[in-house]
């Protein structure tokens, strides 16, 4: 905020207005009332003055510092629709702003160019009389008394602060028209903040690019979970944290809603448990929402929403097909525009979901049409489903309209697409269960809703109706029976990884591979199409497999099931299926510390058409924690921050966290935090270990937390730590290579020596790369301090030999300081690899964050740091909001890198530029 000079602050409106000739002057009455001595309308004083405060108030100064910032600027624009605190937000700030505030005006229906700028005049002149500044007269929008007003105005001292706000209401192009010229006229001394729900017809796009527009959307005004903890505080109602952070989840952070949530929950018996079914259809929100955001839209729009809200996100073609019209890209698109209520991913094409409250009013509504007409909803859904290969979708759709041949045609056609491998439950009421007679004809509908059923995570539900599917099955014919009991083994098989009873999926796995066709396993013929079949067997029970050989920590067994998997999920032509193995493909490549193959894999996971969209985040963040990993092997801390950022979807796995702790407690070691990076990997090793996970990653957090503690001066913990397993006659070698470091830093040389793993022996070839490249390194030092230079140079040059291919770095560049010296010796003495010797020890110091070389030389204007961040996110299917809220930064910032970097790359979409990128290897 700009400093304004102190003094007793008149309200504008306290004082006679002079209307300059053209309007009378009002004068404020007793009753708080502007009065005119003649002519047009009095003018409010309650419309000149900032509202009272809602009460109990929540103060968030995040939001204040924003607005005080963009007064530096000429228009800043706080834009969302009804109920997400644009005025309680200005109103906030301006009575908190110094004497004598900024200038007010409430814009309202109805309001002609004439009256609207007879407000202005009223609130520019109390400010400049209460600022003891020059006289601005007060002009109605005629040109000539524009200049008269824009030559006063930029005749100040000081820049005024002019709140307008509603300011959508004002439909009058001139007034408009006359606001623009006085912004562009008044040599910066008028600064406009404005509240409004729409876009607004101003020249914005101008000042975006000129970098002169701040902009607060739905986005920034969303509460926080820590802004919702306060609020329900102040409201008397305070909730655990996991209920705060669901209740904020349910809400989107719409402050409205919030404020509802709060009122009502202090008066409950329970408010924990009434929070977690607070929703959209509570009475006061679907009055609030039908009042101030339904009855706004179109009706075309507005029926759209409705049939929409038979799936929980839609397409433009999806939303074609519910309406039967060819205008849902225009609408979701408008809808999306202004925000708030609908939200648009950043997929190709795009995606929309509705607020999870305007969700919960849209399917409350839908439910009060005619059976006919949600069956024909139900219909469309299922036909446009089954024609983009989302078989699961389409079974639940043409279950809800009981279509029952269909959904034993999608079960029998896609089976090894409905498993379920994450734990997302689907949106609205499950679809009815088959009747009894349908499914005594044909037992595979039973089945049908079985699957249909443990997709949704409704496992109960689904072991009871495969239960009724075997007792159904009896009386079927041979050959039909064979291809029954395949499904019903395969439905056992996911139900059993449900519920985490690893023996039960072994022997399903095995049961389901012995339906297989014998004359398929001997000789598998292309052109078959038992072939397909056997494909699909395979690549169903091997991804199990996979996934029970990664929750057990055997991280090799796994690799190689996933490999096989992955094999069989091409051959049948399953895509999904295909993503999920090529996603944890990718990570256990990383773990492994094979860089090339999980970049290569990973990258093209993510450009699967079927890593598009909300459904897949958990499935895709695999991908992303993979190139965290190579990026921070790599030594490239803000791209392994970005992916990273992106892996939250799957924390539910226990593979997952671990690694993902092990990559988070890493970059907070490199960022100079250790004692944070311990807690962290302590506690990710407790979690392990609570779930009964064990093997490769267990022992790295082991030794990840060791080598912290021990780095920090706390030597005989960390010793205790390693005491049992480190000293084993055959220790992992993770654990031997932390107990040697353990053992240099407590200066005692000759043990670090005899307890480092023989990492150049044949056997060292199964490790995990970096554990061999880290005990090399390690070795080197142990030399070099014995005083034996020549061996400690032939060491670093094996290391090098070995990390050269993969691009490692931060084994070098994060190592004891005493590596540095290492490597300065090793390039006098000469080397191999002298490029890149010479870059390490410059990247000892300043570890580099960057692309591959040269790709910068390749644009005539290069990438900054932090649009190469930027980016790096650009792959993800995350908006720029979700983009802003990782960087911790607005989302205006992020637009204007996105636009830069796509100026840069010569692109004009996301994809594009994502691929321009790739082939510069820029990432």
């Amino acid at each position: 905020m700009n400093p304004s000079r102190p003094g007793k602050r008149r309200r504008p409106g306290e004082e006679r207005v002079d209307g300059g000739g053209c309007m009378p002057k009002p004068q404020v009455s007793s009753n708080g009332i502007a009065e005119a001595s003649a002519g047009p309308p009095p003018l409010l004083a309650s419309r000149l003055t900032p509202p009272a405060l809602p009460e109990p108030l929540l103060l968030r100064p995040r939001l204040t510092a924003r607005l005080d910032a963009g007064t530096a600027g000429p228009v800043t624009l706080v834009r969302a629709p009804a109920g997400w605190g644009k005025t309680t937000l200005l109103a906030t700030w301006a009575r908190g702003a110094p004497e004598p505030g900024p200038a007010w005006v409430q814009v309202e229906e109805g309001d002609t160019g004439e009256r609207l700028w007879a407000y202005l005049a009223a609130a520019l002149r109390g400010v400049g009389e209460a600022e003891e500044e020059p006289a601005v007269p007060v002009a109605p929008p005629r040109p000539d008394q524009l200049e008269l007003l824009a030559a006063a105005l930029a005749a100040r001292d000081r820049p005024l602060l002019l709140v307008l706000d509603d300011l959508h209401r004002v439909t009058d192009p001139a007034a408009l028209t006359g606001l623009e010229f006085l912004l562009r006229h008044t040599d910066g001394r008028l600064r406009l903040v404005a509240g409004a729900r729409t876009e607004l017809p101003l020249a914005l796009h101008r000042l975006r690019l000129a970098g002169e527009l701040t902009e607060l959307g739905p986005e920034e005004l969303a509460f926080t979970d820590d802004e919702v903890a306060d609020l329900l505080v102040a409201h008397g109602a305070p909730l655990p944290a996991t209920a705060v952070a669901r209740l904020r989840e349910r809400t989107g952070g719409w402050p409205a809603g919030l404020r509802f949530a709060a009122l009502a929950a202090r008066d409950r018996p329970d408010p924990q448990r009434w929070a977690e079914r607070f929703g959209g259809d509570q009475p006061d929100v679907a009055a609030y929402l039908r009042a101030e955001v339904l009855s706004g839209l179109t009706p075309a729009a507005r029926d759209l929403l409705l049939r929409a809200a038979v799936a929980p996100a839609v397409r433009a073609d999806l939303a074609d097909a519910l309406t039967g019209r060819g205008d849902g890209g225009q609408v979701l698109a408008g809808l999306a525009r202004d925000g708030g209520f609908l939200h648009r991913d950043d997929s190709d094409p795009p995606w929309y979901r509705a607020h999870p409250l305007l969700a919960d009013l849209l399917r409350e509504e839908l439910d009060g049409l005619g059976d006919d007409e949600r069956r024909d909803l139900h219909l469309r859904a299922a036909g446009w489903y089954a024609g983009h290969d989302r078989p699961a979708e389409a079974l639940r759709h043409a279950l809800a309209a009981k279509e029952w041949e269909r959904a034993s045609e999608l079960l029998l056609s896609g089976w090894p697409e409905l498993v379920p491998y994450d734990r997302e439950a689907a949106a609205g009421p499950p679809p009815p269960a088959p009747p009894a007679e349908a499914v005594r004809r044909d037992p595979e509908l039973a089945l049908a809703g079985a699957a249909e059923r443990a997709y949704a995570g409704d496992n109960a539900t689904a072991a009871a109706r495969l239960r009724e599917a075997v007792a159904a099955a009896r009386s079927l014919p041979a050959p039909r029976r064979d291809r029954f009991r395949r499904l019903a083994t395969a439905l056992e098989l996911t139900l059993a990884r449900l519920a985490g009873d690893h023996r039960e999926v072994r022997d399903a796995a095995a049961r389901l591979l012995a339906t297989r066709d014998p004359a398929q396993v001997e000789s598998p013929d292309t052109d078959d199409p038992r072939t397909g079949e056997d494909a699909d067997l395979r690549a169903v029970a091997g991804t199990a497999l996979g996934l029970v050989d990664l929750a057990e920590g055997d991280l090799r067994a796994a690799s190689a099931t996933f490999g096989a998997a992955l094999d069989a999920a091409r051959r049948a032509g399953r895509p999904r299926t295909e993503l999920v193995c090529a996603t944890r493909c990718a990570l256990l490549h990383a773990l492994a510390g094979e860089l090339r193959a999980a970049e290569r894999t990973a990258r093209a996971a993510l450009e699967m058409p079927s890593c598009q969209g909300w459904s897949s985040r958990a499935e895709c963040a695999h991908a992303h924690l993979a190139l965290a990993l190579v990026a921070l092997h790599r030594d490239q801390p803000e791209e392994a921050t970005a992916h990273l950022a992106l892996t939250g979807a799957a924390g539910g796995d226990a593979t997952v966290a671990a690694a993902a702790a092990l990559c988070r407690g890493a970059l907070l070691h490199d960022a100079a935090e250790p004692a944070a990076a311990t807690q962290l990997v302590a506690r990710a090793r407790e979690e392990l270990a609570s779930r009964s996970a064990a093997g490769d990653l267990a022992d790295r957090l082991l030794a990840e937390e060791a080598d912290l503690r021990s780095e920090q001066g706390d030597v005989d913990t960390a010793r205790g730590l390693l005491a049992d397993r480190a000293r084993a006659p055959e220790p992992a070698p993770v654990l031997a290579l932390a107990l040697a470091r353990v053992e240099l830093r407590a200066g005692d040389v000759r043990a670090a020596g005899y307890a480092l793993p023989d990492w150049d022996a044949p056997a060292a070839g199964d490790w995990p790369l970096p554990v061999r490249l880290a005990s090399g390194v390690l070795e080197a030092v142990l030399a070099r301090r014995g005083g034996d230079d020549r061996r400690a140079g032939r060491l670093l040059e094996r290391v090098l030999d070995l990390a050269g291919p993969e691009g490692y770095r931060r084994v070098f560049t994060r190592a004891e300081p005493a590596v540095r010296d290492l490597l300065a010796a090793h390039l006098d003495s000469g080397t191999a690899h002298w490029p890149t010797v010479s870059d390490l020890v410059r990247g000892a110091d300043e570890p580099a964050d960057r692309g591959p070389a040269g790709a910068e030389r390749a644009l005539d204007e290069p990438l900054t740091e932090r649009e190469l961040t930027i980016l790096r996110y650009l792959q993800s299917i995350l908006s720029n909001v979700e983009i802003a809220s990782e960087l911790s930064v607005s989302v205006n910032t992020v637009k204007t890198h996105v636009r830069n970097i796509y100026r840069k790359l010569d692109a004009t979409r996301r994809r594009e530029a994502v691929r321009r990128a790739r082939e510069l290897r820029l990432i």
